[in-house]
C-alpha cells in the first residue's frame, strides 16, 4: 500500500535517521516507537506528504487515502460539534448531488434502447452503489455512534466547539477522522487525551477497521492490544519487528546484547590494530603490514550501540513522618456549579498505606474531588485530612509554578538532599532531561517538559500522602517505569487519576469510578474493574450513562463513647436503607426503559427490511443480557433491603 525505500532525513550535521526501507501493507496494525526525539512523528509526517525527506522516496499508489492525526494541530471554532464532525462526509454529499443528477437525466430521457442510455444506467447503478458502499444516508447515526464512543453525550452535538477545551477538539478532529474511512491512519498519540471508556472503544473501532494502522502511543496496553507489528527508530536507523510490542522488547534485549557483545569485539579488534601499527611504525620490515593495518583500521564502520534504557533506575521517597491511620476521611460530600451537580454522597475512608485510583469520563468529577481533598474550592459535606499528613499533590498547573530564571538542573539540585545530589544527572536523564536538556532555562521548556520538571520536583520531597492527576499524560514508557517503581516502593498513601491502564497495573489495590453524578467503590485492581465493568455494561450504553449506586467502603471511625454506639449504629443503617431503596427505584427505572427498548427491537425486526439488519440483531441481542443483569442487580438489592429491615 505504501512503499519506502532509502529514506534519509537530516536536520543537523547528523541525520535523524538514514537508509530507511518498509512497506506498509493492507490491514497492517504497526506501532511506531523509539525514545523522545527520535523522528516518529517527523516519520509520520512524511508518510502523509506533509514533509519532504532528504533523500529516498515513499511511494503512495494515487487512489490509496489517509488520515493523519497530529499531536498539535489547528482547530476551527465556528461550528457546532456534529457539524464539524458532518465535514468528515464531505464526499458523500458531493457523491449523492451527482447521483441525484444522474436520476434525474434517466427520469428526462426517453431513448430507452439507445447504448447511450444503457450506458447511463451503468454509470447510475455503479455510482448509486459507491455511494451505498460510503454510508448513504447512514452517515448521521454513523457519526452519533462515533462521538458518543469518544466520550461526547448527545446534549453536547449541538454544543459550539469553542465551548471545548482542546483536548475534547481533539478528539472531534480524530472522529473526523476515523468516519472518513482512509485506507492507511496515522496517529500520533491519539490516546492522550481519551479516558479509559474511550480508549477502550478506540481499541475496539482500530481493531475491526478495514483501514491500516501506524500510531505511535506511549499507552502499552493500548498498543499491545491494537498492534501486530513494531518499527523502532533507533541509532538513525527503522527496524522492523514482526511482532507485537511486548515480544518486540524482548526481541530488542536480545539485539543489544548481541550488539554490545559485536561492540566489544571490534573495540578489542581495533585496539590490536592500533597496538600493532604503533609498534612496528618505524621498523622498514614491518612497512607494508603497518600501511595494511593503517586501511583496514580506516575501513571499519563502527558498531553503534542501542540507547541505554534508564527504566532500570531506581528512585524512592525520601523519608517522612508516619501519618495517621485514616489519611481521609470522606463522609457525604457533594459538589455543584450552579445547576450542574457534578457529584453527591460521596463517602469513603482511605486508610493508610492504600494506592487507589480515580478512573472515569472526562468531566465527571475527578480532579474536583481531588481540588475539593486539596481545599482549593468549596463544597458540602464533611472532609477530614487525617493527622501528621503532608501532601504531594501533581496537577498540570503545577507546572506553571516552576522559578522560570532557574535551569533544570538548578530546579532539581535545589530540592534534592543527601546522597541522592549525586544522581540527579541519572534522574534527568530518565525523565527525558538528558546530557545538554539540563542546562535549559525553565522559561523555555514546553507545557510538556515542565510538567515532567515538576514531576521530577515531586519525586524528592519528604511526602506521606500523594495525590497525582494524570502524572503520565508526558511520559514515555521508561520514565512512567521509573516514577511507577518509586510509587509501588512508596510506603505512605496514594490517589492516582489516570487512564492509562498499564501504569495502574499492579499499582493501585481499589478503583473509585466517577460517573453519572455518583462515586462506587472497586475492590481489586485495575483491570479486575475493566472485567466487572465488562460483564455489568456494554458500550450502547454510553449513551445514558447509568447512575451508579454510591458504596461506603465501611462505617465511620467514631470515637468510643457510652449510649452513642446503638445511636450511631441505628443512623448508618437508616443512611444504606435509603440508599437501597433509591437504588432499587433507578433499577426499576432502567428496566423499563430496557423492556421498551426491546419491544421497539421487535417491531423493528419482524419488517422484512430489517430480517438480516445485523446492527439490530446486535442490539437486541446485547439488550437483552443487559436486561438480565439488572434484573439480578435488582433481586440482589432488594434480598439484600429485605434483609437489612429484617
Amino acid at each position: 500500500m505504501i512503499s519506502v525505500e532509502g529514506l534519509r532525513v537530516e536536520f543537523g550535521v547528523k541525520p535523524l535517521f538514514h537508509d530507511a526501507s518498509f512497506v506498509i501493507n493492507d490491514r497492517d496494525r504497526i506501532a511506531l516507537v523509539g525514545k523522545n526525539g527520535a523522528g516518529k512523528s517527523t516519520l509520520l509526517k512524511i508518510l502523509c506528504g506533509q514533509q519532504q525527506p532528504t533523500m529516498g522516496v515513499v511511494a503512495v499508489p494515487n487512489d490509496t487515502t489517509i488520515g493523519y492525526l497530529p499531536q498539535v494541530m489547528k482547530l476551527s471554532d465556528d461550528t457546532t460539534v456534529r457539524e464539524e464532525t458532518r465535514k468528515a462526509f464531505a464526499g458523500n454529499t458531493r457523491l449523492k448531488e451527482k447521483v441525484d443528477r444522474l436520476e434525474r437525466e434517466l427520469g428526462e430521457r426517453t431513448d430507452y434502447e439507445t447504448p447511450e442510455y444503457m450506458a447511463l444506467v451503468e454509470k447510475f447503478t455503479q455510482e448509486h452503489e459507491r455511494y451505498l458502499m460510503m454510508g448513504g444516508e447512514n452517515y448521521e447515526a454513523e457519526i452519533e455512534r462515533t462521538l458518543l464512543g469518544l466520550g461526547f453525550v448527545r446534549t453536547d452535538f449541538e454544543r459550539p466547539t469553542s465551548e471545548f477545551s482542546g483536548g475534547w477538539r481533539m478528539r472531534i478532529e480524530l472522529a473526523k477522522i476515523l468516519l472518513q474511512r482512509p485506507d492507511v491512519l496515522l496517529l500520533d498519540e491519539p490516546t492522550n487525551h481519551l479516558d479509559i471508556e474511550s480508549i477502550q472503544w478506540l481499541e475496539q473501532f482500530l481493531q475491526q477497521s478495514p483501514s491500516a494502522v501506524v500510531l505511535v502511543s506511549h499507552d502499552r496496553a493500548f498498543i499491545n492490544n491494537v498492534t501486530n507489528r513494531t518499527l523502532e527508530i533507533s541509532c538513525g536507523q527503522v527496524i522492523d519487528y514482526k511482532v507485537k510490542y511486548d515480544e518486540y522488547v524482548v526481541l530488542r534485549k536480545e539485539r543489544r546484547e548481541q550488539q554490545l557483545r559485536a561492540y566489544e569485539n571490534q573495540q578489542k579488534e581495533m585496539a590490536d590494530m592500533r597496538e600493532f601499527i604503533n609498534r612496528f611504525r618505524y621498523q622498514a620490515t614491518k612497512a607494508v603490514q603497518v600501511q595494511q593495518k593503517i586501511k583496514q583500521l580506516e575501513k571499519i564502520v563502527p558498531i553503534e550501540v542501542d540507547e541505554v534504557d534508564n527504566s532500570a533506575m531506581h528512585l524512592k521517597f525520601p523519608p517522612c513522618l508516619r501519618s495517621g491511620d485514616y489519611p481521609i476521611i470522606c463522609e457525604d460530600v457533594a459538589k455543584n456549579y450552579g445547576d450542574h451537580q457534578v457529584f453527591s454522597d460521596v463517602s469513603f475512608i482511605l486508610k493508610r498505606g492504600e494506592k487507589v485510583a480515580f478512573v472515569g469520563k472526562n468531566g465527571e468529577g475527578k480532579s474536583t474531588l481531588v481540588k475539593c481533598i486539596m481545599n482549593e474550592i468549596a463544597f458540602k459535606g464533611n472532609l477530614k485530612i487525617g493527622h501528621n499528613i503532608q501532601i504531594g499533590y501533581f496537577a498540570q498547573n503545577q507546572a506553571q509554578l516552576l522559578d522560570e530564571s532557574l535551569t533544570v538542573f538548578d530546579t532539581i539540585d535545589r530540592v534534592a538532599r543527601g546522597d541522592i545530589r549525586l544522581r540527579i544527572n541519572d534522574i534527568l536523564g530518565a525523565f527525558m532531561f538528558g546530557g545538554e536538556a539540563s542546562e535549559k532555562k525553565v522559561k523555555v521548556l514546553s507545557g510538556g517538559e515542565r510538567s515532567r520538571l515538576a514531576m521530577i520536583r515531586l519525586l524528592l520531597e519528604p511526602v506521606n500522602l500523594l495525590i497525582l492527576d494524570e502524572p503520565t499524560n508526558h511520559l514515555d514508557m521508561p520514565s512512567k517505569d521509573v516514577l511507577k517503581e518509586a510509587i509501588r516502593a512508596f510506603d505512605g498513601t496514594a490517589i492516582i487519576v489516570s487512564h492509562d491502564r498499564e501504569f495502574l497495573d499492579g499499582l493501585v489495590t481499589k478503583v473509585y469510578e466517577f460517573g453519572g453524578g455518583k462515586v462506587r467503590e472497586h475492590l481489586g485492581g485495575i483491570y479486575d474493574f475493566l472485567r466487572e465493568k465488562k460483564i455489568t455494561e456494554l458500550n450502547e450504553l454510553n449513551v445514558t450513562p447509568p447512575r451508579q449506586q454510591n458504596i461506603k467502603s465501611e462505617p465511620m471511625p467514631t470515637a468510643e463513647k457510652s449510649g452513642s454506639q446503638s445511636y450511631q449504629e441505628r443512623k448508618e443503617q437508616q443512611k444504606r436503607i435509603n440508599r437501597l431503596q433509591k437504588s432499587i427505584k433507578e433499577s426499576e427505572e432502567k428496566i423499563a426503559q430496557l423492556e421498551a427498548r426491546i419491544k421497539e427491537l421487535d417491531a423493528l425486526l419482524y419488517e422484512p427490511e430489517n430480517a438480516s439488519n445485523m446492527e439490530l440483531v446486535t442490539e437486541y441481542t446485547s439488550t437483552h443480557k443487559v436486561l438480565d443483569t439488572e434484573n439480578d442487580r435488582w433481586l440482589q438489592l432488594s434480598e439484600e433491603l429485605e434483609e437489612l429491615k429484617g
